[in-house]
């Protein structure tokens, strides 16, 4: 059982972590013909165009995306919760799924950041992955760089923000439990 609990999971958070990154980089407006976007713009334009005819975006945000982040969240907890538990709440499947999209928001932010920083380590010349994850994860930094600027040539503001993430992550479990 922990087997396919594992497995609707990770199908359910891959699929929900490609959704937001869609939000994500329409937020930040992104580079749109980067082989990134044009991959994720492909990966859920079957689930998000659907939903644009219905839910329009409000001042450059994506709702659609949004939505149907909510949906997969709500999907992955009911889906769970109807195979692997004997109960079953419409109030526990809203709460979880919102705590869900959280959780799943914040593990996304931190694995751009670790990417980031190891691409930044290992990349020569330019690299699309490097620069979509620049332009994400820039506007959360800058305002840290103002704060604590680099030292020697090292930027520490990756590593304030992993950590701002990481407290983030235990005062949502704080709150879940």
């Amino acid at each position: 059982m922990n087997a396919m609990h594992f497995l609707v999971g990770i199908v359910f958070d891959l699929f929900l972590m490609v959704v937001l990154l869609r939000f994500w980089l329409q937020a930040v407006r992104a580079d749109f013909y980067n082989p990134l976007s044009q991959f994720v713009v492909k990966a859920t334009s079957f689930a998000v165009n659907p939903l644009r005819k219905v839910i329009p975006g409000l001042g450059g945000l994506d709702l659609a995306s949004l939505v149907l982040a909510f949906i997969v969240a709500f999907a992955k907890v009911a889906t769970l919760l109807l195979l692997f538990s004997n109960a079953f709440s419409v109030q526990a499947v809203l709460i979880s799924g919102v705590f869900t999209l959280v959780k799943e928001a914040l593990q996304l932010l931190f694995w751009v950041l670790i990417i980031r920083a190891i691409l930044s380590w290992v990349s020569q010349g330019y690299n699309p992955v490097e620069a979509i994850f620049h332009q994400l994860t820039e506007p959360m930094l800058r305002p840290i760089r103002k704060i604590i600027p680099p030292i020697g040539g090292l930027d520490l503001s990756i590593l304030v923000l992993i950590i701002g993430l990481q407290f983030l992550q235990f005062l949502l479990m704080d709150l879940v439990a």
